[in-house]
């Protein structure tokens, strides 16, 4: 498959940088430097992950992001954050966003996150005889690598239902923070993991609309564990 990345930057020295670099490890690379364009190209063509600028002229990083998650497309979103605050982090990630990075970044780090988000986008995901699996209102279909409640699609996007689908695999088992970071995100955070707890709230809202985490749960200073009362 065409590995191909999709850079939304103003900054035209390091959209340049970046795609001599991800094309040196063999991406195809598409460029956009504002955010109306980046968002109309991410809807237009497929990409297997999108470098994205939260500090944007016409329309911010974080507007992009919702936008894009809005019209369900799932295609891992990496954020560059000007600086590495918790506010930034926090409202990234709630907005349905994969990853971030903070400037100025080592560019060897942004490759590995790059190539961690790229293994999950969906078109990548092994396909494999797995039965959907039912829990309540929903059947996540693991053939079509999609989740739904009743008849009705639920969005997520690649990491969402990676986590899920760890989370379901190890079910009834409490899985520390760390060890989804290196499962399902495939290397350690230099961070907190805050980046876990976001995407967690966020699957939360999509299965208890909510309200009490009937699936998720969880473990006090152990970290989460999925639970099927059916």
């Amino acid at each position: 498959m065409d590995k191909r990345i999709l850079i939304i930057e103003d900054e035209k020295a390091l959209v340049m940088a970046l795609q001599d670099r991800l094309e040196s490890e063999g991406y195809t690379t598409a460029s956009a430097y504002d955010g109306i364009s980046g968002e109309t190209m991410a809807m237009a063509e497929t990409f297997s992950c999108i470098i994205l600028d939260v500090m944007l002229p016409q329309k911010d990083g974080f507007q992009v992001c919702k936008s894009l998650r809005d019209r369900k497309i799932s295609t891992p979103i990496l954020m560059l954050t000007a600086r590495d605050t918790s506010i930034d982090t926090v409202m990234g990630l709630k907005l349905g966003a994969d990853d971030y990075v903070a400037k100025p970044f080592d560019m060897q780090v942004l490759l590995a996150r790059v190539e961690a988000l790229v293994r999950r986008t969906p078109a990548n995901l092994e396909k494999g005889s797995i039965k959907p699996y039912c829990f309540g209102p929903f059947t996540l279909d693991r053939e079509s690598k999609e989740l739904y409640r009743f008849d009705t699609h639920i969005a997520l996007n690649a990491t969402e239902y990676q986590l899920l689908c760890y989370l379901v695999d190890h079910e009834g088992k409490t899985i520390a923070r760390e060890t989804l970071l290196d499962e399902v995100w495939g290397y350690e955070l230099l961070v907190s993991s805050r980046t876990v707890d976001v995407h967690i709230a966020r699957l939360r809202q999509k299965l208890d609309e909510g309200h009490i985490p009937h699936y998720i749960k969880t473990i006090r200073r152990m970290g989460y564990r999925f639970e099927n009362p059916d």
